[in-house]
């Protein structure tokens, strides 16, 4: 694998949820698929909802926001789909 694309899973990881576990199996599929490394860093909300969480959601390639939650932070969800669409970055919200 040549390239590594790193993609920010907006959500709260809870290991019981099986639509968290099949985020993770779709993600980990696709780049095989795709022969690139994946590397899938979960954001939990909490840490989003700040005035600036941009220093958080910057790093990463493109952004999920992850099914099947309630959210600790409806705000911190919203802020990291916000900052995704008014920078054009790749976004999945599901």
């Amino acid at each position: 694998m040549n390239k590594s694309i790193q993609i920010g899973v907006i959500g709260d990881f809870d290991p019981k949820s099986h639509y968290h576990l099949a985020t993770n199996e779709a993600l980990r599929h696709a780049g095989e698929s795709l022969g690139v490394e994946l590397k899938v860093i979960w954001l939990a909300t909490p840490a989003l909802d700040a005035p600036h969480p941009e220093a958080a959601l910057e790093p990463f390639d493109g952004l999920w926001c992850a099914p099947g939650s309630p959210y600790d932070s409806l705000e911190g969800a919203l802020g990291g789909i916000r900052f995704a669409r008014e920078r054009g970055r790749p976004f999945v919200g599901t």
